[in-house]
């Protein structure tokens, strides 16, 4: 076979997004030189991988068999390359890493700029995504380290918990909420929300939490950081819901209340999940020790 290793990284990109589009600009590739590597992945393999509609691609029999396979080359690639390295001086190598919306902006930036500053080789490839999506890329090899809430089944997974990750709602001093010390989720939908943009996993969930409860938000804006929705709550504009460690921080700043939600979704904790520590490379075990150093961990321990 005559495909290689940056043609491997394109079809699994593709086959996560469902599209040739998306799939080439995850792989920094233009979209003609992408369908030419798929194409002659095809033609390599006298095989169709793909079945191509006008809403993106689903994978064939044999692209679901390549996924597994491509899997599997890769991680067996990261694992050499980490072992290698110690022969030449120094840890280099990448780890893919998933993390929910409050993980990202209130727990990572600390910790991921201290692992990337003292190993300088090691790349993290780092998204966005739901906790109930994280769990079954991370099960499937389409990641090797996930973060997210405790409240998703964790399925077999080896789970290690870190800092909590209560949610709770905000609002400006003036607000008719600003007295209560709690509230629930269903009592406020009727409020004007400020929120994240569309694609934050934060904004699903809770959007999920109220079509339970038959309802939807009505957002006034959507913006991009939890800094920018307590602004505008401080100035009365709507309500949001953000992490409470993102309240406190913003609190200190800002003429805020913070008002705990009562539901049981809204108390949760962060949790570090891979497939079988023993079975990382070599840089991401790393990049785990260094997210789990100074918290309580429960150890690595299959839920």
């Amino acid at each position: 076979m005559r495909f290689d290793l940056t043609d491997l990284r394109l079809f699994l990109w593709v086959a996560e997004a469902g599209s040739i589009t998306r799939g080439a600009e995850r792989a920094h590739l233009a979209l003609a030189s992408a369908s030419a590597r798929l194409r002659g992945m095809e033609e390599e393999l006298k095989v169709p991988l793909l079945e191509r509609e006008r809403r993106g691609v689903r994978l064939t029999a044999a692209g679901r068999a390549l996924v597994h396979h491509a899997q599997a080359v890769l991680q067996q690639v990261e694992l050499m390359r980490g072992e290698l390295a110690s022969f030449a001086g120094g840890l280099k190598g990448q780890v893919r890493l998933l993390s929910n919306t409050a993980a990202m902006t209130e727990f990572l930036p600390e910790k991921l700029s201290a692992f990337l500053a003292v190993h300088p080789e090691v790349d993290v490839d780092l998204e966005e995504r739901l906790s109930s999506e994280i769990i079954p890329a991370v099960a499937e090899g389409r990641a090797e380290v996930g973060l997210v809430a405790d409240t998703v089944d964790l399925g077999g997974l080896e789970t290690f918990l870190l800092q909590p990750d209560r949610l709770v709602l905000v609002t400006s001093r003036g607000h008719p909420l600003a007295g209560r010390r709690t509230v629930a989720f269903a009592e406020v939908l009727g409020e004007p929300f400020i929120g994240l943009g569309e694609g934050s996993a934060l904004q699903q969930y809770l959007a999920s939490q109220a079509a339970r409860l038959g309802r939807r938000p009505k957002y006034r804006v959507r913006l991009r950081s939890f800094d920018a929705v307590c602004r505008m709550v401080e100035r009365g504009v709507g309500i949001g819901v953000v992490p409470e460690t993102a309240a406190r921080r913003c609190q200190r700043s800002r003429a805020l209340r913070k008002v705990v939600l009562s539901d049981a979704w809204a108390v949760r904790r962060l949790c570090l999940c891979v497939r079988r520590y023993r079975e990382l490379s070599p840089q991401a075990r790393l990049l785990v020790d260094a997210l789990r150093s100074d918290e309580r961990t429960s150890g690595p321990g299959t839920r």
